[in-house]
């Protein structure tokens, strides 16, 4: 039977906080778009019913229309808004898991610029080329992994940016639209 050092337990509590503070943020992402979810069904479901109400109350066929083409801006709006807060569910988590990854990371690093350091100290004479190819590597490893975060931030902002653009010109078209629908009767509003 083999025992496990202090530093052996220490870095296995660590890896499992990391794998429970990682579910902790899926799961708390995945808990917040189910609540989105529901909120969403319930108001969805209590404007089918008002919709219903007052479709069931029309006698007019221009009246009907007029309705039905009432309740699109809403819908298209609520699509919108519900896309927006959808997507600030999932930037939030993955900000969050990237803060967690580049913390764990971190600690990894650490550890093995430790060692690094630890086998620099004891190796015998001669293994310095040896030694700072290892410690050039871990370098390059570093720089590599530094821009690849930089590079997923950018392309998280420019996807941010561009949803934020198609949202506002399309909120826009839509109460463009919605001021020229016409009314019962065939005016303009």
């Amino acid at each position: 039977m083999t025992l496990l050092s202090p530093d052996q337990v220490a870095g296995a509590k660590t890896n499992v906080d990391a794998f429970f503070g990682l579910a902790g943020k899926i799961f708390e992402g995945v808990e917040k778009l189910a609540a989105l979810n529901l909120q969403v069904i319930r108001a969805a479901l209590a404007e089918a019913q008002e919709n219903m109400a007052k479709v069931s109350g029309t006698t007019e066929p221009p009246q009907w229309f007029t309705l039905q083409a009432g309740f699109a801006g809403p819908f298209a709006e609520k699509s919108l808004s519900y896309g927006r807060q959808v997507f600030d569910i999932a930037s939030t988590t993955q900000a969050e898991i990237a803060q967690l990854a580049q913390t764990q990371y971190e600690r990894y690093n650490n550890r093995v610029q430790a060692l690094v350091d630890e086998a620099a100290k004891s190796s015998p004479a001669g293994s310095e080329a040896a030694i700072a190819a290892w410690k050039s590597t871990i370098a390059a490893t570093t720089t590599l992994y530094e821009t690849l975060q930089k590079t997923g931030q950018q392309a998280v902002q420019a996807v941010e940016s561009n949803f934020e653009a198609v949202t506002a010109t399309a909120s826009k078209a839509l109460r463009s639209n919605a001021e020229q629908a016409p009314v019962a009767g065939g005016a303009k509003r």
